[in-house]
């Protein structure tokens, strides 16, 4: 049977060690004791995951030196913490790590395989696609990309991983898995800002299209393939993501449409990935030389940008072929 490690016992880092118990023993790692203490005595994440009870096969700890004694590892950091995490671990290096953060690193412009390829030496794969980790803990269907550059380790992990309810579908195409979900994170914001502006559903129409080609140059630029970004790690994800509440990204963006604060929306234990992704994203899109004009409307958002005065630039811009 296999073992299995989560780092990080946010919401989707429960909601995966929920699903994964039903596949073999899991080790929960949390940063915050009474998290941990919640999971063991009460069978609940009540801070991240309230209201989900949780299998009896989960173990949740506070010392990362357990995770030494797992098959499989995942890692579900925020990504702006995935270097310092993965650095104080000290992982066995055969263990395959699978990283299910969504993000850019700020400063480096890398994607969460390059920084994990230069903390560690392990095997390493990518969990990304459509998945609210409420449904997923409850065990609803749930389809996902694991890309990974080794398809018999691919192979190996689908098999360990996958449940009834919880469908692994292999690629080798990791870069496009990778920018899927974290330019889809940033996109939400924006689909967000047009619900909370109340600008309309042709509106968010328009954006999700607009933005999907804004995510399929930057990823082709970074060498990923175009059909992995038409598939669940991108158009999937940023369909879920851009269309409900249950998205943190996208209920930030309704903040941001309501004139409300920034410093007031990030507030609370949750993380809005896309919040940290965007300036990285507007950065690393310049850098390269690829016009992302929704996720530099985003970012500058962020930053402190009236509204009206960004959607007004945005509706302002030269008209083109599509």
């Amino acid at each position: 049977m296999t073992s299995f490690g989560v780092i990080g016992a946010g919401a989707w880092g429960t909601a995966l060690a929920s699903t994964l118990a039903g596949n073999g023993p899991v080790t929960l790692w949390a940063r915050e004791a009474d998290v941990a203490a919640a999971v063991n005595q009460r069978r609940e994440n009540a801070l991240f995951l309230p209201g989900v009870p949780l299998p009896a096969g989960i173990t949740a700890t506070t010392d990362l030196a357990a995770m030494a004694a797992c098959d499989i590892i995942l890692v579900v950091v925020p990504a702006q913490h995935l270097r310092a995490v993965l650095a104080q671990a000290a992982l066995p290096a055969a263990t395959p790590l699978v990283l299910c953060a969504k993000g850019i690193e700020a400063g480096s412009h890398a994607l969460m395989v390059e920084v994990a390829h230069s903390i560690v030496a392990n095997p390493i794969a990518v969990l990304s696609g459509p998945s609210f980790a409420a449904e997923v803990a409850r065990g609803l269907p749930c389809a996902i990309t694991l890309a990974c550059a080794d398809p018999a380790l691919a192979e190996r992990l689908v098999t360990a991983m996958a449940r009834p309810t919880f469908r692994l579908y292999q690629s080798d195409d990791v870069v496009g898995a990778e920018i899927g979900g974290a330019v889809k994170n940033v996109l939400a914001i924006a689909c967000g800002v047009v619900e909370g502006a109340g600008l309309g559903l042709n509106a968010r129409a328009a954006l999700i299209a607009r933005g999907f080609a804004e995510m399929t140059r930057f990823g082709v630029a970074r060498g990923a393939r175009a059909e992995t970004l038409a598939g669940l790690s991108g158009l999937g994800d940023l369909v879920l993501t851009c269309s409900s509440t249950n998205s943190r990204n996208f209920t930030l963006g309704i903040g941001l449409g309501q004139g409300r604060s920034v410093a007031e929306l990030l507030a609370g234990p949750t993380v809005a990935e896309g919040a940290a992704t965007a300036p990285v994203l507007a950065e690393a899109a310049r850098a390269a030389g690829v016009d992302m004009p929704i996720c530099a409307a985003v970012a500058a958002l962020l930053a402190g940008s009236p509204v009206n005065d960004t959607i007004s630039a945005l509706l302002s811009r030269p008209l083109k072929a599509e």
